[in-house]
């Protein structure tokens, strides 16, 4: 008898669609799920108001709102009022589109901004203080996305988060081992205290006043309090006290900006990702493009064979990104020609298994007639089918490291993602050219990829992650994880991550993930093997529709990440 109500009790368990633990299925470990409408972020209180939002009747893009305001609150790593990003969107008719809200370069800035009399580059001025910082881009962004796709008031959006900023959020461990890293550089740069340089340890309650008043001013006043207004201003002053270059004039001329996306076709998969400024949806289509032909299910998951694939793929599109790619507002791109079937083919003829290339040997493709490791994502769906996935940043951990405390925020340094001299890496190691050298008024290229994947016409996967130059290698290597290896979408964000970017000539393997014999062999064939205690290799946030329809989420382990539905 007792067996029997063990029995039922499992199957009433398993039978539940909305589950706070991992739902064990003959050797599958699926995510959160549920039936009508789910948010996955880096924070479990900004998940949590994003679906308050969707239960309240809102729509995917009013909880992005929510979510991108909440984690700017509780997650100022990365979350911000002061930094951008960008967001692709499906809506329930398949209507597809992104938005670029990345930053942009003040008026006065030049191409050598950050080089000396001689020509040398200065890289700390780039990454720290107040000549790191480039136009926000993050206010413009949720308001584009309100007016576009709003369905509720936005004082009504904001409101739970400025509840969040008076009442304060719970510090985590990892969030009090990183504030607790950063605490003498943000006395030093600010130069005073800040509330963030506080001794803040796990379990500790941070209340932020000041962000409550931007944002009910916000609320109050709309988009021009911030690109026009005393928010504005303050900012403006705080930054040319320490010496920056921002004007009005920046921020008065900031426009988000609707582009269309890149859509890539892999096998049964439609990719839909975001186009340059950002280099996500690019390289990772080429990357796919490249591999299309090598059958890497039959290889084995992060087996040698099916590393070396994807290494060598990944090498060929990143030496094209560090030439190519750009603000497309300044420089033409050619799109087509990269993510052309015969290109790629072309690209992976001088590929063999029997040995490395050689990184040194390898420069970008010749074709005829011609980005923070401190980022965070999060992954949408509404009860109507409608998804988002969005990343946002202030580039590297805390952005430039000044906080305007009138205001309650950190201000990017994403002046550091374009290539301040030719040849010379930026913080992430990544090798730009002149199409993405600075300019007054240009976007900075990023490697952000927000996500949106069809699989046969039909909505299958949002994702994204942050981590610098790891984003686009951590997409990919998700989406093949599910594709490829069956695995399910909990699974696909936990399992280990490799990377490489053409230079420096490594691979970046996640520590203590992969097995000695593995590792040998590749060494073995050539290849420069970096297992150190690197950066996180990603922290990729998800969402997949199963094929009852039912929302499974997939909240990276590496984090405080965390997958919330109904």
């Amino acid at each position: 008898m007792k067996k029997l109500l063990f029995l039922l009790v499992i199957i009433l368990l398993a039978s539940c669609k909305a589950k706070v633990n991992p739902v064990e299925k003959p050797g599958k470990t699926l995510g959160l799920t549920a039936e009508e409408a789910m948010v996955v972020s880096a924070r479990k209180e900004a998940s949590a108001i994003g679906l308050e939002v969707l239960k309240n009747g809102g729509n995917a893009f009013d909880a992005m709102i929510a979510t991108e305001m909440s984690l700017a609150v509780c997650y100022p790593f990365a979350g911000n009022l002061g930094g951008g990003g960008f967001m692709v969107y499906r809506l329930a008719n398949g209507e597809t589109g992104t938005l670029d809200y990345r930053e942009k370069a003040p008026l006065e800035a030049s191409k050598t901004i950050y080089q000396d009399e001689n020509g040398e580059v200065i890289s700390e001025k780039s990454k720290v203080g107040a000549m790191a910082v480039g136009v926000p881009g993050t206010v413009a962004g949720i308001f584009a996305v309100h007016e576009r796709f709003g369905s509720m008031p936005m004082a009504e959006l904001l409101k739970p988060v400025i509840a969040l900023a008076e009442k304060g959020f719970v510090v985590t461990a990892r969030q009090a081992e990183t504030l607790q890293r950063y605490r003498d550089i943000f006395v030093e740069v600010n130069q005073d205290s800040i509330l963030f340089s506080k001794d803040f340890a796990e379990g500790d309650t941070i209340k932020n006043l000041s962000l409550a008043n931007t944002l009910q001013r916000l609320a109050e006043n709309g988009r021009d309090e911030f690109y026009s207004g005393p928010t504005g201003e303050k900012i403006v002053a705080y930054l040319q006290k320490h010496n920056g270059i921002m004007k009005m004039e920046d921020l008065e001329q900031y426009e988000a900006q609707w582009r269309k996306p890149i859509n890539v076709e892999y096998k049964n998969l439609n990719i839909i990702s975001m186009p340059p400024p950002s280099s996500g949806g690019i390289v990772l289509g080429q990357i796919l493009k490249m591999i299309e032909d090598y059958p890497i299910d039959e290889y084995g998951h992060n087996s040698v064979k099916s590393i070396q694939v994807l290494t060598e793929a990944e090498r060929r599109a990143y030496a094209d990104r560090s030439f190519y790619l750009g603000d497309p507002d300044y420089v033409d791109i050619p799109v087509d020609s990269l993510l052309s079937k015969e290109y790629s083919e072309w690209r992976m003829k001088d590929f063999s298994f029997s040995g490395a290339t050689a990184s040194s040997q390898l420069d970008h493709g010749v074709i005829p007639g011609y980005e923070s490791m401190e980022t965070t994502h999060y992954s949408i769906v509404d009860q109507s089918g409608n998804a988002i996935a969005a990343t946002t940043t202030l580039n590297g951990a805390y952005g430039s490291k000044l906080y305007v405390s009138d205001l309650g925020f950190f201000v990017n340094n994403e002046m550091d993602d374009f290539s301040a001299k030719p040849g010379v890496p930026n913080m992430f190691g990544l090798i730009g050219a002149e199409a993405n050298s600075i300019a007054p008024g240009k976007r900075m290229l990023s490697s952000m990829t927000p996500t949106i994947v069809e699989k046969n016409g039909k909505l299958w996967l949002t994702l994204g992650s942050p981590g610098g130059s790891t984003i686009i290698t951590s997409v990919l290597q998700t989406i093949l994880n599910v594709e490829e290896y069956n695995m399910t979408m909990q699974e696909a964000v936990n399992a280990p991550r490799f990377h490489h970017q053409w230079l420096p000539d490594e691979i970046l393997f996640e520590p203590n993930a992969f097995s000695p014999d593995i590792l040998k062999s590749l060494q073995d064939k050539g290849y420069h093997i970096d297992e150190g205690e690197s950066t996180i290799i990603g922290k990729v946030d998800a969402i997949r529709v199963l094929p009852d329809g039912t929302l499974e989420g997939g909240a990276d382990k590496r984090g405080d990440d965390t997958a919330v539905g109904f």
